[in-house]
């Protein structure tokens, strides 16, 4: 860690991102459908690293006419692309997959150092990118309608998907660039175009694949306003929920602010793809292999330093093995390895802010009020390695499930112990009994047990995995949850549809009017 810190990375990796990455001040490269820099003289943002606390960029924010102009861009660029075929669509997403491959290693190391997640998850985030390009390009040539057979003689239906239009994504900071992938790449092989506002946390990480996608767009001769980025406020992203041009909003972030956007987006009529807040449970049966098991609930709890909305908060353990398991936790967690998430052989990073910080200490107070008990971490880590003050130990929290600050989401690496006795449905009620519905997860080698969290009136969440974890769910299924986590569908599975509006066709060959169910109508 040290010798990390005497090597000064953030010089490194500021050269890194202005060189390799092309993100440079006053870039002709964004003269069209990108906001860098907003209009001359307007609100500025700097932008400083949760590693070492370094200063990397400063960016202005955008202004409503910068709104304007973009949601303009996007609309020309529309009316081109919703034109080309699918699969050539699919072609320039192959391309940007491939332009990833090339820059993996720059992009990953950027979203490392801007949001504070380790080198590997940086690295992973960017393969989720890659991975979904991937997706979408086979499903450019599967955008399958429906025929069915009509009533009526002499008459063919069937149903198809067009373009929707222009995709509103407003994403957050924990998942600086794959959560918009997820958005941005099946809204480009539907025929869609998009505005994307990122976090104004990690606007770098954003400009960054705008540059990328450009490069992409050039050597095809497209529009630059196909994928379109703005770099603002809560003012943008108030403008983009209450514009009845942009049909579909998908928006990722707290369920405070989910609810904003769908009212928005309600009065209008149009679409809200929600993705928002977490409380996840691992439920730890009496039937549980608990090697597996404990690395799962580590790093669901502590992975990304508890900012995944999947992380693990809540980790549910039958009587007969509780001793157990938490003797093995407290064993675990003083050895983490905490420091730059840019070093080696680290496993937990800084939170994003002080803000943060300043959560995760409140949670841990009120908790204990609550009569919860501490069983270790939580402190704020100091000295030379530490000095940003956004290094925090996680803690173990023994908790009842109905403590009003277990039933709420904090966005940090706490983990509350919550003991269960008698059959698995009890830890399923547990489980189900807080207003978030993402994700959970069972360990259990018993199939009764596997099943009843699996069936109808078993876990109520939008993913629900045996013996995996919480964290780290694959593209190729359709990613979300219910409840107070919003009910949308993004990434794979059939979630390409929310991206497209519904068409039924009938067509009458015949030289006759039938009307349906019988209607005799002559004139």
């Amino acid at each position: 860690m040290k010798q990390a810190i005497d090597a000064k990375p953030q010089q490194i990796i500021i050269e890194e991102i202005k060189n390799t990455l092309g993100i440079q001040e006053n870039n002709p490269a964004y003269s069209t459908g990108l906001i860098w820099g907003g209009t001359a003289n307007k609100n500025s943002k700097t932008i400083y690293s949760p590693v070492d606390g370094q200063l990397i960029a400063t960016v202005n924010l955008a202004t409503p006419e910068d709104y304007e102009t973009v949601i303009k861009t996007a609309q020309q660029a529309f009316e081109q692309w919703r034109r080309v075929p699918a699969p050539k669509r699919g072609d320039i997403v192959r391309q940007y997959g491939n332009k990833l491959r090339q820059y993996k290693e720059s992009l990953g190391k950027l979203v490392s150092y801007e949001m504070g997640k380790i080198y590997q998850e940086g690295l992973g985030e960017v393969q989720e990118m890659i991975d979904i390009c991937d997706f979408a390009v086979g499903l450019s040539r599967q955008l399958h309608g429906f025929t069915m057979h009509s009533e009526r003689p002499g008459h063919r239906m069937y149903e198809q998907y067009h373009s929707l239009g222009i995709v509103g994504i407003i994403s957050a900071f924990n998942f600086p660039v794959a959560v918009w992938s997820w958005n941005a790449m099946l809204a480009a092989v539907c025929g869609d175009v998009c505005v994307w506002k990122p976090s104004e946390k990690t606007p770098l990480t954003a400009i960054a694949c705008q540059h990328i996608l450009k490069e992409v767009l050039v050597e095809n001769n497209l529009p630059e306003g196909v994928f379109n980025l703005i770099i603002g406020d809560a003012e943008i992203g108030a403008l983009m929920a209450a514009d009845d041009r942009l049909p579909l909003i998908s928006a990722t972030g707290s369920t405070r602010m989910g609810k904003k956007v769908g009212a928005a987006v309600g009065a209008r009529l149009g679409r809200a793809l929600l993705e928002l807040g977490g409380n996840n449970a691992i439920i730890l049966t009496e039937h549980a292999n608990l090697d597996i098991a404990l690395r799962a609930v580590v790093f669901g709890a502590v992975g990304t330093c508890g900012q995944r909305c999947t992380s693990t908060r809540r980790l549910i353990i039958h009587a007969s093995i509780y001793e157990e398991i938490k003797e093995r936790l407290l064993k675990i967690y003083p050895g983490l390895p905490i420091g730059n998430p840019l070093g080696d052989n680290i496993l937990v990073g800084p939170l994003i802010d002080k803000n943060a910080v300043t959560g995760f200490q409140a949670a841990l107070k009120a908790v204990q009020e609550e009569g919860g008990t501490l069983l270790t971490g939580g402190e704020i880590l100091s000295g030379e390695e530490f000095e940003t003050g956004t290094y925090v130990k996680p803690a173990l929290v023994e908790a009842e499930n109905t403590f009003k600050t277990v039933q709420e989401e904090t966005f940090a690496p706490i983990l509350y112990l919550i003991k269960y006795t008698g059959d698995v449905e009890n830890a399923i009620a547990i489980q189900n009994g807080v207003r978030q519905g993402l994700s959970s997860a069972i360990f259990s080698t018993n199939l009764g047990q596997t099943e009843a969290f699996l069936a109808a009136w078993g876990s109520d969440c939008g993913i629900a995995n045996v013996n995996i974890g919480t964290s780290g769910a694959e593209i190729g299924g359709a990613f979300g949850g219910e409840k107070d986590t919003g009910g949308g569908r993004e990434s794979g599975s059939d979630a390409w549809k929310v991206y497209m509006r519904r068409q039924t066709n009938t067509i009458n060959f015949s030289q006759e009017l039938p009307l349906a169910q019988g209607i005799k109508f002559d004139l």
